[in-house]
């Protein structure tokens, strides 16, 4: 039976399905920023007349778009929020996260709390990884095609591409698509570009199987247009892996690197430092707090390199010799 494995790395949380075999979900959540589910304390920065909608400042110093607002809460005043959508960074720009009023106790909600998960010292030797080169490549492959992700402001877009006839290859193209939503952990609005079926019946039977493949997740559906358009719509309650590697590949990869840092020292020879590897644009993102937490967590002395000729992508860790 699958559960929820849950780690808690520096600077993140990670969680993963895991039936024994596979990855068939996924979560990432950064320690910074706000969360879906967090309740705390924020001041009202602006709001229109007779509006029930404004802005407020959390403690973080991070804003958010605020819905319900009653109507005795006014510019300069504390409110208690809910956030139910974190903010999500964008190439230029980032969309504000969104809150409600609510009169619950503070909270920072875990992952395991979220997932109903248990925390775990260690996944499953590999499979993080694999999922970590999934996301910044943004590609599936499958028997016959790909998928390739592209997070945009508006939407993530999946493109399916293939040699097989136009009907055999969306047919394929289903089940791999699901199973890549849900191991991304990507919400939100989501358009597929299928090839293009001219036949209302082979549209029909790609909805069905859509149907079929999605049965359990909720969300919102189009059917197929002529044109081998479908949306796919889902509550966006986290930012999803691809969304973070693709708008984010420094960040993301710093963090992946740490991981794969504390990782390698768990096996390394005794007594060794910790090597760390990485483009100058990861090593950016190493914080002195987090190189500080790998030497307390490894129990060994931490050594950042900075290599141009390393793809972001492509962070390194290693234990040597003193």
């Amino acid at each position: 039976m699958a559960e929820w494995l849950v780690e808690q790395g520096i600077a993140e949380e990670r969680a993963i399905l895991w039936d024994g075999a596979d990855i068939l979900a996924a979560a990432w959540q950064w320690s910074d920023g706000l969360r879906a589910g967090m309740v705390a304390d924020a001041v009202l920065l602006r709001r229109a007349k007779g509006a029930t909608r404004g802005t407020a400042r959390f403690a973080n110093g991070e804003e958010a778009l605020v819905d319900r607002l009653p109507a005795g809460a006014v510019e300069g005043a504390p409110i208690r929020l809910e956030v139910t959508r974190p903010s999500i960074g964008e190439r230029g720009r980032t969309k504000l996260a969104r809150a409600r009023r609510s009169d619950l106790s503070t909270i920072v909600p875990t992952l395991a709390q979220q997932l109903g998960g248990r925390p775990d010292h260690r996944f499953p030797a590999g499979p993080w990884d694999e999922l970590m080169a999934e996301a910044f490549a943004g590609e599936v492959g499958f028997a016959g095609g790909s998928l390739v992700l592209h997070a945009t402001p508006a939407m993530v877009l999946v493109d399916v591409d293939g040699t097989v006839p136009p009907p055999a290859l969306a047919q394929a193209a289903v089940a791999p698509l699901a199973a890549a939503l849900r191991r991304l952990d990507i919400g939100g609005s989501v358009g597929v570009d299928m090839p293009t079926l001219a036949q209302k019946t082979d549209r029909r039977m790609v909805d069905d199987a859509l149907e079929t493949v999605l049965a359990g997740w909720p969300h919102e559906r189009t059917a197929m247009n002529g044109f081998g358009f479908v949306q796919i719509v889902s509550r966006f309650t986290r930012v999803s892996l691809l969304h973070r590697a693709q708008l984010h590949p420094a960040e993301s990869a710093a963090r992946w690197l740490l991981r794969r840092a504390e990782v390698a020292a768990e096996t390394g020879i005794a007594g060794g430092m910790v090597a760390l590897a990485c483009h100058p644009m990861v090593a950016e993102q190493l914080r002195a707090d987090w190189l500080a937490e790998l030497a307390r967590r490894t129990g060994r002395e931490v050594r950042v390199t900075s290599d141009a000729r390393l793809a972001i992508a492509a962070p390194h860790a290693q234990i040597i010799a003193r």
